[in-house]
């Protein structure tokens, strides 16, 4: 998108600023994980902010990152990624709801045979820490790569509809054009 996602603007706010705004409604404690040298925008006093150990590593590291300062604090986390401005509390708190005994409840979308996992708007028990930290020794970085060892409880879309009709949780920003759209869904002029 060519500017730091996390710091672009957003109605009134940047977007990781609204994405924790959102994501407080749901939640008690909040964890933002960032690059070493990566800036973020103010954000509100009781937001932990960890920065990555392990750079270049991805989503499965800033996990990492989360549930190493959130163990013995939380029992379960949800994941999210700082460009999902249109993130539903009530789709998260949804999710908390549905990962029951699991040790992680993930969204996904079928297609066909295909499954299509949403690992960013998923729920993870803080005690997987030792297969996350198993999968970063073995340099496997993808985040499905997880469900394989957990007890994970597959959440269809028709379940989350009722919690977030657009589904524009699972809707993260990868394009000027996807910004454009979600500003204007959000009702924000372009």
């Amino acid at each position: 998108m060519g500017a730091a996602k996390a710091l672009l603007p957003f109605g009134p706010e940047r977007m990781l600023q609204r994405v924790v705004r959102l994501l407080a409604e749901a939640v008690d404690q909040i964890v933002v994980v960032a690059a070493a040298e990566q800036e973020l925008p103010e954000l509100p006093k009781d937001i932990k902010v960890a920065r990555d150990e392990l750079p270049y590593r991805g989503p499965l590291a800033g996990l990492a990152g989360g549930l190493n300062l959130l163990a013995g604090r939380a029992d379960l986390v949800y994941l999210t990624g700082c460009d999902v401005p249109l993130l539903s509390p009530r789709l998260v708190r949804r999710m908390f709801e549905l990962a029951d005994d699991y040790e992680a409840a993930v969204p996904v979308e079928l297609s066909g045979a295909k499954k299509l996992y949403h690992p960013l708007a998923a729920v993870y028990r803080t005690a997987v820490r030792p297969h996350v930290s198993g999968l970063l020794a073995a340099d496997r970085l993808r985040l499905v790569d997880l469900f394989q060892r957990l007890r994970t409880r597959e959440v269809l879309l028709d379940e989350l509809k009722a919690s977030d009709p657009g589904l524009g949780s699972l809707r993260n920003l990868n394009d000027h054009e996807g910004y454009l759209a979600a500003l204007a869904e959000a009702g924000f002029e372009q």
